[in-house]
């Protein structure tokens, strides 16, 4: 905390407040050389006074976690929209396969991805003045609060609403999955693609709607959004979390009944695959890898990797916050990386689209130093040769001409 403005005053018995009448304040310094002053009082009267002192926080960032989420969101956002353009491009050869949520939670989720990137730190920074104002004021609050100036209000909602709609879609997303189970033959129903568009993109717009409306007023935003981020406010002046906060109930809150519902899902969808029907041949039966794998991928696109984000807020000893920070950090800010390497990278199509245009590609042509030689033959007169007869020398000859002459 930081002083933002002090304010010399008396107590008034006669209003029963604080009053700063007679009052003025007095910055003396030591020396003419020091720069160090010190803020006194003076006033013309006998009676109780007393220093008022707004404050301002001072806030501490990790840079660690800023990095990670920054380069997280920036890898999703690539994988995100190569996910969006496969999914459109291959929705035919792809057959069943929920290709309109799936677009949809991309979507949503790219956008937010971006909002965060560029928009989640308040451009208006309140900061602590660099002296206090030598008009003699009683400050309004003894935390110090300014009017909303700037977009961090429209960012925080466009990033409430943009994430409650990634949500939104994974639950319908999850019900999709649910009915393709339960009826197997029928599947899901037939207009659930305009009512997941009603949902989809209305849930999300009345909750931040509500949100604005209980709580923020232009004198005071910070009834709505954090100071030091464009996010829901979530604690009090005493570091507190408060559940009268929109951050509880416009957002912790339906996103709690929409990851316990995607929760059960993921578990009915598990216990479905990995039942075993005794008529099968062992041809027939889906490796216990290949379940898994699907049994994750699920679970990644439902967001359930959320869920340490409430672990986090629950967690009391400083060293399981860090853990769990750093987790959810990790696990969330490339949650659109797995999205692309499970429902995109993986798949036989894209692998089989890939291989023809990496081959349509032509390979670089690397340019080689070349060198060329000249051959010439060279003509030498034979030395003359001078042999001399021994008895080894004749020996070997005979036992040549047996050899030829006898092959065996």
């Amino acid at each position: 905390m930081s002083i933002q403005d002090i304010a010399c005053v008396f107590w008034d018995y006669n209003r029963t407040d604080w009053s700063t009448e007679g009052c003025n304040k007095v910055t003396k310094s030591f020396s003419s050389s020091d720069s160090f002053a010190v803020l006194t009082c003076s006033c013309n009267h006998t009676t109780n006074f007393a220093m008022l002192m707004s404050f301002s926080q001072n806030y501490k960032y990790s840079e660690a976690l800023g990095v990670i989420s920054i380069i997280g969101c920036a890898l999703s956002v690539a994988g995100l929209v190569i996910t969006v353009l496969f999914q459109i491009l291959t929705r035919r050869s792809r057959g069943v396969s929920p290709t309109f949520l799936m677009v949809n939670i991309c979507v949503s989720m790219t956008i937010f991805y971006l909002l965060f990137i560029f928009g989640i730190n308040n451009p208006v920074q309140h900061k602590a003045a660099s002296a206090p104002s030598p008009i003699n004021s009683i400050p309004p609050s003894d935390v110090h609060h300014e009017m909303d100036r700037g977009p961090c209000t429209a960012m925080a909602a466009l990033l409430q609403y943009f994430l409650l709609a990634t949500f939104t879609w994974s639950t319908l997303y999850a019900a999709q999955i649910f009915f393709v189970i339960k009826n197997a033959i029928s599947g899901a129903p037939r207009n659930i693609n305009t009512f997941s568009i009603v949902a989809g993109w209305g849930f999300p717009a009345v909750i931040v709607g509500i949100s604005l409306g209980a709580t923020y007023r232009p004198d005071k935003p910070l009834n709505y959004q954090q100071e030091e981020f464009c996010w829901l406010a979530a604690l009090t002046p005493n570091k507190e979390f408060d559940v009268w906060k929109p951050m509880f109930w416009g957002f912790l809150l339906p996103l709690a009944l929409m990851i316990f519902f995607n929760i059960a899902v993921l578990f009915y969808f598990a216990l479905t695959t990995c039942r075993t029907t005794q008529s099968l041949n062992s041809s027939q039966v889906t490796p216990f890898r290949k379940k898994l794998l699907s049994s994750v991928s699920l679970a990644v696109v439902l967001g359930i990797s959320w869920i340490i984000g409430y672990f986090m807020l629950l967690s009391v000893d400083p060293i399981q916050q860090n853990i769990f920070t750093y987790a959810f950090c990790l696990c969330n800010t490339t949650q659109g990386v797995q999205i692309f390497v499970l429902f995109t990278l993986r798949t036989k199509i894209f692998k089989e689209k890939f291989s023809i245009f990496r081959k349509s590609v032509p390979a670089p042509e690397v340019s080689v130093h070349r060198m060329s030689y000249h051959l010439w033959s060279i003509r030498e007169e034979d030395p003359l040769e001078s042999y001399r007869s021994t008895d080894f020398d004749q020996q070997v000859l005979h036992h040549m001409d047996d050899q030829t002459e006898n092959p065996t």
